[in-house]
C-alpha cells in the first residue's frame, strides 16, 4: 500500500475516527485504525464492537491495501506535521510515514485482524436537518441515566411522525429529570409512525462528529439515518457511523407529564440561574436541594437553601407569577441542567404543589420540555 494526501485531509479523517477507539485486553486491534486505500480514496475506520465510524477522504494512490496502526498515536503524529502532502507506505508490519524532513515507521497489526463492520440492510431512511438536530441533541443528552441497570434509559427515544408537519422527537430521562426536544422535518421524509432506542454514546459521537464540520462552508445541511431492524447507520458527507439499537420499550413518560397546574411563572432565564447558583452554595452536600418559593402578589420567587455547617442564604429574583403561592425543593443541579439547555431568555416554570414534577419550557416556542422531579422532604 502506498499512498499521499494532504496533512489537513489525513488529520480530519483521523480525527473523527480516532476518538472510538478502546482499550481491550484480548482485542489490542481495536485500538488501531483500519486505513484502507483503493482507487482515489483513502477510508479510515474504527471501532468499539458496538459502534463504527468510517471517514473518507481524497488522495492519490499508488498501490492500494489496507493496514491498521494505533490511530491516537497516528492521530497525535499527524497533527504535529507541517502542512505539506504526507506520504505513508505499508509494508510488512509497519507503516511508514513521511512528510517533509520528517519520517516515523509504526508499528501495526494486519488488516486481517480488524473486526468486520456489518452492511446494515436498511428498510426506511430519514433526512433529519443538521442544525436544528445539533441543538435537540444537546438539549437531551446530560439527561440520559448513567446507570445501565435499566438498559432503555441510558438512551434516547426517537420518535418519527408522519403526517402533513412531519417532525422527529428526541426524549431522555434518569427517573430523575426529563429532556424532551422536538424537530420540524423536510415535507415528505418520513413515511409512517415509526420510535426506537439509539444509544446515548451514538448520538454523543454523531454530536461531536457534526461539530468538526459546524464552520464547514460546504458541509452538508441533512444527515441521513437509515435503520433496520436492530441497527441504525448515521451517513454525513464523507463519514458513516453504524451502531445498534437497545431492544426493548422506552417507558410513557408522557403520563408524567401534569396536564393542569397551580402556580405558573416567567422568568428572566440568566436571573433565575443566578438566584439558583447563589443559594447552591448553602445547599446540602450530597443532596443538593434548593426551595423555590413563588410569590405571585409580590411577583417574586425566592430561592433558599440551609446547610447547618455554612448557614442559609436566600436570592430573590423577579417573577411574572400567576395562581396560587407555591413551593418546592429540587436538586439544583438537575435545575440548572435544564436552564442551560434553553436558549430562550425567558423560562416558563409550571408547578402543582411540592409532590408534583415540574415543568419548565422556554416562554416562547414549543419545541422544548423539561421535567426536574420534586424531593419530598
Amino acid at each position: 500500500m502506498k499512498l499521499s494526501c494532504t496533512r489537513e485531509n489525513l488529520r480530519q479523517g483521523l480525527s473523527i475516527t480516532s476518538h472510538l477507539t478502546s482499550k481491550n485486553v484480548n482485542l489490542p486491534v481495536l485500538q488501531n485504525v483500519l486505513v484502507k486505500a483503493d482507487g482515489g480514496t483513502i477510508r479510515f475506520t474504527t471501532t468499539n464492537l458496538e459502534i463504527a465510524v468510517s471517514c473518507t477522504v481524497r488522495g492519490k494512490v499508488e498501490s492500494g491495501g489496507e493496514f491498521t496502526v494505533p490511530s491516537k498515536l497516528f492521530f497525535d503524529y499527524v497533527s504535529l506535521l507541517p502542512n505539506e502532502t504526507v506520504t505513508v507506505e505499508g509494508s510488512g508490519a509497519a507503516l511508514a510515514v513521511s512528510c517533509g524532513g520528517n519520517k516515523t515507521r509504526m508499528n501495526g497489526l494486519p488488516a486481517s485482524e480488524f473486526p468486520l463492520v456489518p452492511e446494515v440492510s436498511a428498510t426506511r431512511a430519514y433526512r433529519i436537518p443538521v442544525e436544528s438536530f445539533r441543538q435537540a441533541l444537546s438539549q437531551v443528552l446530560f439527561a440520559v441515566a448513567t446507570n445501565e441497570s435499566r438498559p432503555e434509559l441510558a438512551g434516547v427515544s426517537v420518535r418519527f411522525e408522519a403526517g402533513t408537519n412531519p417532525s422527529l422527537t428526541l426524549a431522555a430521562t434518569d427517573s430523575y429529570r426529563l429532556a424532551e426536544a422536538s424537530l420540524k422535518l423536510p415535507g415528505g421524509s418520513v413515511e409512517g409512525d415509526s420510535s426506537f432506542i439509539i444509544p446515548s454514546r451514538t448520538l454523543g459521537e454523531v454530536n461531536r462528529i457534526l461539530a468538526v464540520f459546524k464552520d464547514e462552508v460546504e458541509a452538508p445541511t441533512e444527515i441521513i439515518l437509515k435503520l433496520s431492524d436492530n441497527q441504525a447507520v448515521f451517513s454525513y458527507g464523507s463519514v458513516e457511523l453504524v451502531s445498534r439499537l437497545i431492544d426493548g420499550n422506552y417507558p410513557d413518560y408522557r403520563q408524567i407529564i401534569p396536564k393542569s397546574f397551580q402556580t405558573q411563572a416567567v422568568l428572566d432565564r440568566d436571573d433565575f440561574a443566578k438566584a439558583v447558583k447563589t443559594a447552591s452554595l448553602f445547599s446540602r452536600t450530597g443532596l443538593f436541594d434548593v426551595t423555590l418559593e413563588f410569590d405571585p402578589a409580590a411577583k417574586k420567587l425566592r430561592v433558599k437553601a440551609t446547610d447547618a455547617a455554612r448557614g442559609e442564604n436566600t436570592a430573590e429574583c423577579e417573577a411574572d407569577a400567576t395562581g396560587n403561592e407555591n413551593k418546592v425543593t429540587v436538586n439544583y443541579r438537575y435545575l440548572l441542567d435544564g436552564l442551560n439547555a434553553m436558549g430562550s431568555d425567558q423560562v416558563l416554570f409550571k408547578m402543582i404543589d411540592a409532590g408534583n414534577p415540574c415543568v419548565i419550557q422556554p416562554a416562547e416556542g414549543s419545541n422544548y420540555l423539561y421535567i426536574v422531579m420534586p424531593i419530598k422532604q
